[in-house]
C-alpha cells in the first residue's frame, strides 16, 4: 500500500472513531435528558395531584358543614343526605391526602396536626346533628354559636391552602425545570450536530484531496481549461442577460416618462389656447372687446391657465420622480421597497385627477368604491401600477361612447386587498388575456402607439410587492384589471 493510501485510510478511520465518539455522546446525552424530563412530570404530576385530593377534602368538609347547618336549621331530612354523603369521603379524602404527601416532608409534618383537627370537625359535626335529632335545637345552635367549628374549619383551610400553594410552587419549579432541560435538549443536539457536519465535511474533504491525488497532471489541466470555459461561458451568459435587462428596463422608463410628457404637451395646448384669448384682451391697445372675449379672457386668467400649470406641474413632478428613482436604481442596484401606510381613496383620486382632462372630453366619468382606507405598501410602485392602467382605460376607450372607469377596492381574506379597475372600453379577446402581460406583446387593433411594455412593468411591479394582477375582459365591452395585493407589505419585506 502506498503512503498516500495509508495515510488516507489511517485518516478516514481517525474520523470514523471522532464520528463515532459524537454520536455516542449525543445519544447518551439525550437518553439520559429524556428520563429527567420523565422524572420531572412524574413530579409535577404528583403535585397536581396533592393540590386537586387538598381541594376535594376541602369541598367534602364544606358539604358536610353545608349538610348540618342546613338540618340543624330546618330539620329537612334531605340535607342529611348531602351530611351523610360527605361525612362518607372525608375520611376516603384525608387518606389519598396522607398518601400522595408522604415523602414530602414539609406537608408531611402537618398531616398529624391536620388529622387531629378534622377529627375534632367531625365530632363537632356529629354532635350537633345528634342533639338535632333529639329535639335539643337550642343546644345544638348553641354550640355551633361557639366557635369552636369555625376556628376548626379556618385552621384545616390554612393547612390544605399551604399544601396548594408549595404544590403550585413545586409545579412551576418543575416546568421551569423541565423547560431548562428542553432547552438543554436543544443545545445537545444542535452541538452535535455541528460535530458531525465537521467530521463529515473533514471526511469529504479528505476523500477529495484523495481523488484529486489520483488524478494525473494533464487531465487536472484538461479540467481546469474545461472550468476555465465554463466559467468564461456563464460571464459571458450572465452580462448578455444583464444587458437584456438593462435594454428592457430602459423602454419600461420610456413608457413611463411618455404619460406625463403627453400631459404636458395636452395642457400646453390648452395654455396657448388660454393665452390667445389673453392677448386679444390685453393686447386690444384701446379696441373695444366683446363681452364674448372679455369672459373668454377672465375665463382664461382664473381657471384655464390654473389648471393646466398644475396639471403641467403635477406632471413635471411625476417625471421627477421617474428620474430621482432611475439614478438611485444607478446608484444601488436595486430600488428597495419603501412599505409606507398610503390612503387608498386619496391616491386613487390623485390619479384620476390626472386623466381627468381626457374622460371629461367624451362626457365620461370615473366612479370610487373604496372598502378598504388603508395599505401598507411601497408608494412609487403602486402609484405607477394605478397611473398605468388608468392611463390604458382612456388610452382603449371606444370612440362612440363615454368612458365610465370604476374603481373598487374590497378586502380579499385576512391580508390581501383586491383592486379591480373597470372600464368600458375596447376590451381584449379571450386568448390574449395573458399574452398582453408579456414584454414586448400587444393585442387587439394596432391603431395605438406603444411598445407593449407598460402591463408587463405592471406584472412585474405588482409579482414585486408580493401581489398578483390578471384580467377579466370580453371583446367589445370592457375590461376589469383585478390588482391583489397584501395588506402590509413589511411582513414581507421583513421575511
Amino acid at each position: 500500500m502506498s503512503a498516500t493510501n495509508a495515510n488516507f485510510v489511517r485518516t478516514t478511520f481517525l474520523m470514523l472513531i471522532v464520528g463515532t465518539i459524537v454520536l455516542t455522546g449525543i445519544i447518551l446525552s439525550s437518553l439520559w435528558l429524556v428520563d429527567r424530563s420523565r422524572e420531572t412530570f412524574a413530579y409535577i404530576i404528583h403535585e397536581r395531584d396533592i393540590r386537586r385530593a387538598s381541594a376535594d377534602l376541602l369541598q367534602t368538609l364544606v358539604d358536610a358543614e353545608t349538610g348540618q347547618r342546613g338540618f340543624m336549621l330546618t330539620q329537612d331530612e334531605s340535607f342529611l343526605e348531602v351530611y351523610e354523603k360527605a361525612m362518607t369521603h372525608v375520611r376516603e379524602n384525608l387518606s389519598t391526602v396522607a398518601d400522595l404527601v408522604r415523602g414530602r416532608a414539609i406537608k408531611e409534618e402537618k398531616m398529624p396536626t391536620l388529622r387531629r383537627l378534622i377529627e375534632s370537625k367531625l365530632e363537632e359535626l356529629t354532635h350537633t346533628v345528634a342533639l338535632t335529632r333529639q329535639g335539643r335545637e337550642e343546644e345544638a345552635i348553641e354550640l355551633t354559636r361557639s366557635e369552636l367549628g369555625r376556628e376548626l374549619m379556618d385552621q384545616i383551610r390554612e393547612i390544605l391552602e399551604f399544601f396548594r400553594t408549595q404544590s403550585d410552587i413545586n409545579v412551576d419549579n418543575g416546568v421551569t425545570e423541565q423547560l431548562e432541560a428542553n432547552s438543554r435538549l436543544q443545545w445537545f443536539m444542535i452541538g452535535g450536530g455541528i460535530a458531525i457536519l465537521a467530521v463529515m465535511g473533514g471526511a469529504i474533504a479528505i476523500i477529495t484531496q484523495h481523488v484529486r491525488a489520483l488524478s494525473n497532471a494533464r487531465r487536472e489541466v484538461e479540467a481546469l481549461n474545461a472550468g476555465l470555459e465554463d466559467r468564461v461561458n456563464e460571464r459571458t451568459e450572465d452580462l448578455m442577460r444583464a444587458n437584456q435587462e438593462i435594454q428592457r428596463f430602459a423602454y419600461i422608463v420610456t413608457h413611463d416618462l411618455r404619460a406625463p410628457l403627453v400631459n404636458v404637451m395636452g395642457f400646453t395646448a390648452e395654455l396657448d389656447t388660454s393665452l390667445k384669448a389673453l392677448q386679444a384682451y390685453v393686447l386690444a391697445d384701446g379696441d373695444k372687446l366683446s363681452e364674448d372675449q372679455i369672459k373668454e379672457a377672465r375665463l382664461a386668467a382664473s381657471e384655464d391657465l390654473p389648471e393646466a400649470i398644475g396639471f403641467i406641474r403635477s406632471s413635471t413632478k411625476k417625471m421627477d420622480g421617474l428620474i430621482n428613482a432611475i439614478l438611485k436604481i444607478s446608484r444601488d442596484g436595486r430600488r428597495p421597497l419603501k412599505p409606507e401606510r398610503i390612503e387608498l381613496k386619496g391616491m386613487l383620486e390623485a390619479t384620476s385627477a390626472s386623466v381627468h382632462h381626457q374622460i371629461s372630453e367624451s362626457e365620461g366619468s370615473v366612479g370610487l368604491d373604496v372598502r378598504v382606507p388603508m395599505i401598507n405598501t411601497d408608494r412609487f410602485s403602486l402609484e405607477q401600477i394605478l397611473g398605468n392602467l388608468f392611463d390604458n382605460a382612456v388610452k382603449y376607450k371606444q370612440p362612440e361612447r363615454p368612458l365610465n372607469l370604476t374603481v373598487r377596492v374590497l378586502p380579499e381574506g385576512r391580508n390581501m386587498v383586491r383592486i379591480e379597475v373597470e372600464d368600458n372600453g375596447r376590451g381584449i379577446a379571450d386568448e390574449d388575456h395573458e399574452r398582453i402581460f408579456e414584454l414586448f406583446r400587444r393585442s387587439g387593433q394596432q391603431d395605438k402607439s406603444g411598445e407593449g411594455i407598460g402591463l408587463a412593468h405592471v406584472r412585474s411591479l405588482a409579482r414585486n410587492l408580493g401581489g398578483e394582477i390578471t384580467v377579466r375582459s370580453k371583446l367589445g365591452s370592457g375590461s376589469t384589471f383585478v390588482l391583489r395585493l397584501p395588506s402590509d407589505l413589511s411582513r414581507i419585506v421583513r421575511s
